[in-house]
């Protein structure tokens, strides 16, 4: 936590993408005696997906929508998360997906040094505090849904990912607040 102390004014923050079918998982439900729940199948693999970051201090959501996970994208996204935290150092968890490196990365990199990415090791989900984020709004959003559109169904998932506060203790575990209230 070196960046904490030598600035104290960093947001940190965990991203992540997921990608939303308009097959509806299926997860535990209630009904009557004798009456099976009807769950919407779709024979078709529609799909799209979503970027999503967590600011672990405030449990605010970054989030955007997109057909395709590129570079390019990836990169946009950062440009988003740089205008919705203007002139503060950021600290991005990330994990190690292709999408993460490449040219336009970089460029954002360079053209933006407050912004600063470290990534979680290979193939450690578990650790990503974003995977929460994905769970909670899937149980929400997508469980059990009748919805027949994924674009209907993709509108309500990003409007749950940008008006839900999400509470995570990433932070608390290594320490974060020990440190920081030695250098106020």
């Amino acid at each position: 936590m070196d960046v904490a102390q030598a600035a104290p004014n960093t947001v940190f923050l965990a991203g992540d993408e997921a990608g939303l079918y308009l097959q509806a998982t299926t997860c535990h439900v209630w009904s009557p005696t004798g009456q099976t729940p009807v769950v919407r199948t779709d024979p078709g693999r529609a799909k799209t997906n979503f970027y999503g970051t967590l600011n672990l201090q405030t449990g605010q959501e970054i989030a955007m929508r997109s057909d395709i996970m590129n570079a390019e994208v990836s990169a946009q996204h950062l440009e988003s998360i740089l205008e919705t935290n203007p002139d503060t150092p950021i600290l991005l968890f990330w994990d190690r997906a292709p999408w993460h490196r490449g040219k336009p990365i970089d460029n954002v990199l360079e053209e933006h040094p407050r912004l600063e990415i470290i990534f979680f090791p290979s193939a450690s989900p578990d650790l990503n505090p974003q995977e929460h984020v994905w769970k909670a709004v899937r149980k929400e959003v997508s469980h059990n849904h009748l919805e027949a559109r994924l674009p209907k169904l993709a509108d309500r998932f990003l409007n749950n990912l940008n008006s839900t506060t999400f509470k995570s203790s990433f932070l608390e575990k290594y320490g974060y607040s020990v440190i920081c209230s030695m250098f106020k």
